[in-house]
């Protein structure tokens, strides 16, 4: 029996109970997934996960998606991101962001599995989006109600304008391309309302001159990022964080250089339970 630990008042539960490379029935994979809507991001430590095993706890959620479009894979796994930073490889994750929004249907779902992480440093936070607008000002809320924003590759212009300047960047964002999303969205599964911009790829707000747009983005993005709203996970080798893209968001914590953190996640597409009931 999977024993559940709440970490915070607003995200995060610890699970034990379960080595996730044989315990897989479909009854574990159930109580798995309602411990992911109920606590937003969940945690397992001491998993020795193959890639293999890695690659069926994705599917018990749904489809992986494809190789990423900036990232790396798992030799022979193209659907597990190869995250390895460090020494003169510096990440680019350590801002707030919620996982491709600049796509029409962002991803459902992330499973990161520490690999080898530095014995100091590297932590993940995670912060509720439903929690930051339920502690919005009534004001705040009605004011943003209906609101849209434009989303686009945002943070990763760097990595293409690494590889191939500015043609590469006009490029990559033709190829991607954006999405508008409304501010305020409900999740499909627990009908909490949330937040919906992030750091990373919000643009700006609909129908806004650039500097308006600006300022309320900016006071949202202060807002999410109150510790009241957050969890803060320590990683040792074997460690696992599922977490539901659509109602959190995360920044991972770079303060290990020039040690070498190796990660590598599986992201889920859809969510195949909601799928079944639609």
């Amino acid at each position: 029996m999977l024993k559940i630990e709440k970490i915070t008042g607003a995200i995060g539960a610890e699970i034990s109970g379960i080595a996730l490379s044989r315990d897989l029935t479909s009854d574990v994979c159930d109580e798995i997934y309602d411990a992911l809507i109920n606590h937003q991001v969940i945690f397992f430590r001491d998993q020795d996960l193959s890639p293999e095993a890695h690659l069926q706890l994705a599917k018990s959620f749904g489809e992986p998606e494809p190789p990423h479009p900036v990232y790396p894979h798992v030799e022979d796994f193209e659907n597990i991101v190869l995250l390895k930073s460090g020494g003169g490889d510096v990440p680019d994750t350590n801002d707030w962001h919620k996982d491709m929004t600049f796509k029409a249907n962002p991803p459902f779902t992330s499973i990161l599995h520490a690999v080898n992480v530095p014995a100091v440093g590297g932590d993940t936070l995670w912060s509720s989006t439903s929690a930051a607008y339920d502690n919005l000002p009534d004001a705040w809320k009605t004011h943003l109600e209906g609101l849209e924003a434009m989303h686009d590759i945002g943070t990763f212009r760097n990595d293409f304008y690494k590889k191939g300047g500015i043609e590469a960047v006009n490029n990559a964002l033709k190829d991607t391309g954006s999405a508008v999303h409304k501010i305020i969205d409900t999740h499909p599964v627990s009908g909490l309302k949330y937040l919906n911009v992030n750091q990373s790829f919000t643009r700006n707000i609909v129908g806004m001159i650039q500097g308006e747009s600006d300022r309320i983005l900016h006071y949202l993005y202060q807002h999410m990022a109150k510790p009241e709203f957050q969890v803060r996970f320590r990683w040792r080798n074997n460690s696992i964080a599922i977490w539901d893209n659509r109602i959190t968001h995360h920044y991972a914590i770079c303060d290990y250089l020039p040690n070498i953190r190796h990660m590598q996640r599986i992201t889920v597409l859809d969510d195949k339970r909601l799928a079944k009931t639609n």
